[in-house]
């Protein structure tokens, strides 16, 4: 279970009702070299997830000057919509 899915989880279960910012960091294995701690991209489960529970939420991704805040929007497009136009 990707950490996004469980913090979201989390967050429905204390009631909240819609996310700001969110980011996942990946720790390195006890046998890596690099101690290391990095912000990772949302896989597209988490992308569907995060959209769906927050259209406007930003997600922390990296970047190429180091992390950076996006919409979610900017990760998921043309996401799929149950609106009819």
């Amino acid at each position: 279970v990707c950490a996004e899915a469980v913090a979201l989880g989390q967050a429905i279960t204390q009631g909240e009702n819609g996310i700001d910012t969110i980011v996942a960091v990946r720790h390195p294995a006890p046998d890596e070299k690099s101690r290391d701690i990095v912000v990772v991209s949302p896989c597209g489960a988490c992308r569907e997830l995060i959209s769906d529970y927050d259209r406007e939420a930003r997600v922390i991704v990296p970047g190429p000057n180091g992390p950076e805040s996006v919409k979610i929007a900017e990760l998921l497009p043309n996401k799929y919509s149950r609106e009819r136009t």
